[in-house]
């Protein structure tokens, strides 16, 4: 048994660092749909490191020595940034790593390579047409999507392949494929960690973060891209106040996702939290005030598209071509309507602890169905991107982890809050993960 299935980083401590590289580097040769590219020599040399400083006795990270991907829209020093596409090939190579992996490795950690994405990260179903697409390893019978954009670092961490995937969350790209194969992800408020040498899809939006096992895992590996460790308290569950907003969120669930969530709601509610049914009227209005991603990505592509765009993933340049329609002015006010909605929503958290509710509302439905067709492909990409999207337009952050009986196709559940909040967030998704999933 791959010892990097372990339910957290801490079950790992009597291994050697240098044999779980070996065992990640082993498993990732065989998974090509999953990385772009390997970093072996340098993954081994974290691992030996970290072994010899603990044989001498010194203290060193958790995540010293331990495997971590990357995601191929962020900066690793001498590569070029692909982002999971073949029009950037002849681009230059990045000059530095971005913050988040010299972070890493300070930390020691074995960054073992780069991992697959849906192209620009412009869609959160996980498709590839370039490298390839990875299956969702929840269902070895049906080849299923494993939700995107993060859609490598989801089964790189799912897979153990390794303990941890840095990726970045613009509309769910974090939250979704951890939803839909069956792990953690932590979309942290957007400020905490510099986005810095990540390709960009919305400047306004865009969030570095990562995905793991467990939260306690989310919670160290936070600590170490945001340069910010948070003391979270144990909170015990008995009168926290968890709201259900009524409005959108719970809309169109699929009957396996609603049977999920209904159970882990008793489950929750019988351990003594607060479950309140809350309008939350306000998320009417999220859908018409979503839209920076069209303008701010078409800034970014204008040019490239105007020369190559027959080298695109044609549901990509799709996308982005839309925002070429949006006016300045309309772009401008935007902004402003957006500074309006996320005042009045965090008015209406104040009264709870979190939000929660399903991460998205279905299961990861067959690749073959959505490559054959552009209107499933769309009208699985929206579902997908519509609840998690929502805490991206608040500035929020939020927990997706598991919420699904074992042997079952993932669910995931979504504990969320306001801007800075990420401590409170965090406690609260803990204390749910141990009622949920019992170590």
């Amino acid at each position: 048994m791959n010892p990097l299935t372990a339910k957290s980083i801490p079950a790992l401590a009597r291994y050697s660092r240098y044999s779980l590289v070996e065992i990640s580097l082993e498993e990732a040769e065989k998974s090509r749909s999953v990385f772009t590219r390997l970093y072996p020599e340098a993954a081994r040399a974290a691992g030996e490191h970290a072994d010899r400083m603990r044989a001498a006795g010194v203290e060193v990270s958790p995540l010293a020595g331990l495997s971590v991907s990357i995601k191929d829209l962020i900066d690793v020093a001498g590569e070029t940034t692909l982002a999971g596409s073949t029009v950037l090939r002849g681009a230059a190579p990045a000059k530095s790593d971005a913050p988040v992996v010299k972070r890493l490795r300070i930390a020691g950690a074995a960054i073992i390579g780069k991992t697959n994405m849906t192209e620009f990260a412009f869609s959160g179903v996980g498709i590839n047409p370039h490298y390839g697409t990875p299956a969702n390893p929840a269902d070895k019978e049906v080849a299923r999507i494993p939700g995107g954009s993060s859609s490598g670092a989801a089964v790189s961490v799912a897979t153990g392949l390794c303990v941890a995937a840095i990726g970045s969350d613009t509309g769910g790209s974090i939250r979704i494929p951890a939803a839909l194969c069956g792990i953690v992800g932590f979309k942290s408020t957007a400020r905490r960690v510099p986005t810095t040498g990540a390709l960009p899809l919305s400047t306004t939006l865009d969030t570095v973060c990562a995905m793991t096992r467990s939260v306690d895992d989310c919670i160290l590996v936070d600590s170490i891209i945001a340069d910010n460790p948070l003391s979270i308290p144990e909170l015990p569950l008995a009168g926290v106040r968890l709201a259900v907003p009524q409005t959108v969120m719970l809309d169109g669930l699929d009957p396996h996702v609603a049977a999920s969530f209904a159970s882990a709601l008793s489950r929750l509610s019988a351990a003594g939290a607060k479950i309140v049914d809350a309008p939350f009227a306000l998320l009417r209005e999220a859908a018409d005030l979503n839209k920076f991603s069209g303008p701010e990505s078409f800034a970014w592509h204008r040019a490239m598209l105007a020369e190559r765009e027959a080298e695109y993933d044609f549901r990509v340049a799709k996308r982005i071509k839309m925002g070429a329609t949006v006016l300045a002015a309309d772009y401008i006010d935007l902004h402003r309507r957006r500074r309006d909605w996320v005042a009045r929503m965090e008015d209406a958290l104040g009264p709870f602890d979190s939000l929660i509710m399903p991460t998205v509302p279905l299961v990861a439905p067959p690749i073959a169905e959505l490559e054959a067709s552009e209107e499933t492909f769309f009208k699985a990409n929206g579902l997908l991107l519509r609840n998690p999207s929502t805490i991206n337009l608040l500035d929020g952050c939020a927990v997706s982890l598991p919420c699904h009986e074992d042997g079952t196709l993932p669910v995931g559940l979504m504990v969320a809050g306001p801007a800075m909040a990420d401590r409170k967030i965090l406690a609260v998704a803990r204390a749910i993960e141990h009622t949920l999933r019992p170590q």
